[in-house]
């Protein structure tokens, strides 16, 4: 492929009070390009898709920025909420105020944002979203009533709810242990209560760090947001989503289930004929090359090569979509 020269700017915009810093990374030619805005996964994830829980700065946004502004493309990714350096003098401006409705406001003040921009062509706009990034991307879509996304890339999608994918994750820990069976069965029925608007009410037998992570669900900093996100299942909503949609999910992808999640939204959404599905041998998570066998992919060595020095983007999924971009 034949590489533009590209240029970094800094932007911001206002939600609600709290001021949102960005990147765009665009060719650095006068031209008008086709646009495409990244939305990070869940926590403390800023706008290269780094985060203080993880070790490195490899971040894969960063990288995919550069990938597809040497191509053509103008994008922007921005630091979410309780994320990038301004997070603690923020965080009292969104405690306990936070609901899916503000992700929705933040992606219209930086889909405002870029199309501001000259060198934007204003009809057509994507989107490249990860993990729980994907949610917001689709929510935005369904209640956009201008400034639509001409098509949708959604990178580590899960299928399942926020709240089932959790249980299934703290199942491999739990099940094999002594007793696994009964902890996940009180862990599944306070969630359950938690979903319904009651008190979660850990079981007092539950082991402490799951009473730790049932509590924090419902401390007031955390809701309405949590309640919401627990109970979504993205595969309810993609299937009312009609444009174009590229759905990536890397077989070394341990956060999400290539073939369980992969297959509902495929059968969510069987009636959009320009949706498309690709499954790359060899990519995680967020997207990066790994060659390691599945049996090695626990979350301590997943966590460590996220963001790791010289850890490199499957160009499997690069090109995935780097050419649906150009296809549309």
């Amino acid at each position: 492929m034949t590489k533009t020269a590209i240029e970094n700017r800094e932007v911001s915009w206002n939600v609600q009070g709290i001021t949102v810093n960005g990147t765009i990374t665009a060719p650095a030619d006068k031209e008008a390009h086709s646009a495409v805005i990244f939305i990070a996964g869940s926590g403390p994830t800023d706008r290269d898709w780094c985060t203080p829980l993880l070790p490195g700065t490899n971040g894969s946004a960063r990288l995919l920025a550069e990938a597809l502004a040497s191509q053509g493309f103008a994008t922007l990714r921005y630091d979410k909420l309780g994320s990038g350096p301004n997070v603690v003098e923020n965080l009292s401006k969104f405690n306990g105020k936070i609901s899916m409705q503000y992700y929705i406001e933040e992606i219209t003040g930086a889909v405002e944002t870029l199309l501001a921009e000259t060198n934007v062509k204003k009809d057509n706009l994507f989107v490249l979203a990860n993990s729980e990034g994907t949610i917001h991307a689709v929510n935005y879509q369904l209640q956009a009533k201008i400034n639509r996304f001409k098509g949708l890339v959604l990178t580590g999608a899960p299928a399942r709810s926020v709240g089932d994918l959790a249980s299934v994750q703290l199942s491999r820990q739990f099940e094999p242990l002594p007793g696994g069976d009964l902890v996940m069965k009180y862990y599944d029925e306070a969630i359950a209560r938690f979903i319904a608007g009651k008190p979660v009410t850990p079981d007092p037998s539950l082991p402490e760090v799951l009473k730790n992570i049932l509590l924090t669900l419902e401390t007031p900093s955390n809701l309405p947001f949590c309640r919401e996100l627990w109970a979504y299942s993205l595969a309810d909503h993609i299937a009312k989503v009609n444009e174009p949609l590229l759905v990536v999910i890397g077989k070394k992808d341990i956060q999400v289930d290539w073939k369980a999640d992969g297959e509902a939204l495929e059968e969510a959404v069987r009636h959009n004929s320009e949706a498309s599905f690709v499954y790359p041998e060899t990519a995680n998570h967020v997207l990066k090359h790994e060659e390691a066998p599945e049996e090695k992919l626990d979350a301590q060595y997943v966590s460590m090569n996220y963001n790791a020095p010289g850890i490199e983007l499957d160009q499997e999924a690069l090109n995935a979509i780097v050419n649906w971009l150009k296809k549309y």
